[in-house]
């Protein structure tokens, strides 16, 4: 008799024991799946810093670059003159000297000029600026070159400038537009840039390549105002 009242209690004990069993797997389970959800997160964390770290970095690089071409036309092979001297017996360009060149659709009310007078890069800069109250020209498209290099085809040289000019320090050096436009456009000619010399660009009046070129060579020069 008293087996038979102990029964349901074994009975009872062994199905519990049996749950105990099967809900071990499934709490293991959720303790795993909770972890790796932390890992998860933890890792996303990590990718988001590291998101940031680079855009950081990229942002800093590109305001080094920035400030390179921002910086006033000075401390470079092109002032090889000194200011004063550009200021010495300084002359407007006379008007038989100069040829008026299409404009660019990019600019519509921008003016172009060729100055026929050879001038060195930091001369020609500064007759553009004080003359015109412009720059150099900067060439953003292969349109606009054309047109320049078809207006600078007459002239009696194999160059001319325009303001390209290498600048920046060490390993941020970079060509800049002396009017501080964006530099989107090349036309170099074969071996150009990287066997070029010289911190200035010239382009070629056949062909309408573009060159590096010691800065202190007198050419005929293109103003944009």
């Amino acid at each position: 008799m008293q087996r038979l009242l102990l029964l349901p209690f074994l009975l009872l004990g062994t199905v519990s024991a049996l749950h105990l069993e099967n809900d071990a797997p499934h709490l293991e389970s959720l303790e795993t799946q909770a972890d790796l959800g932390q890992d998860l997160d933890s890792s996303k964390e990590q990718e988001r810093d590291l998101a940031l770290t680079k855009e950081v970095i990229q942002a800093e690089e590109e305001e080094v670059k920035s400030s390179a071409c921002q910086d006033n036309f000075e401390d470079e092979e092109a002032m090889e003159s000194d200011p004063a001297a550009l200021d010495k017996d300084f002359q407007c360009p006379r008007e038989e000297d100069i040829v008026e060149v299409q404009g660019s659709p990019r600019c519509k009310t921008c003016r172009y000029l060729l100055v026929r007078t050879p001038k060195t890069f930091a001369e020609a800069q500064n007759v553009c600026s004080r003359c015109y109250g412009g720059n150099l020209v900067s060439i953003h498209d292969f349109n606009f070159n054309y047109r320049i290099q078809c207006c600078t085809s007459t002239v009696n040289q194999a160059q001319v400038w325009i303001g390209g000019n290498l600048r920046g320090w060490f390993l941020w050096k970079r060509f800049c537009w002396t009017d501080g436009s964006h530099w989107n456009f090349a036309y170099w000619s074969p071996g150009q840039p990287g066997n070029g010399q010289g911190s200035c660009v010239a382009l070629c009046t056949k062909g309408g390549y573009w060159r590096r070129a010691q800065c202190d060579k007198q050419l005929p020069f293109v103003c944009s105002f």
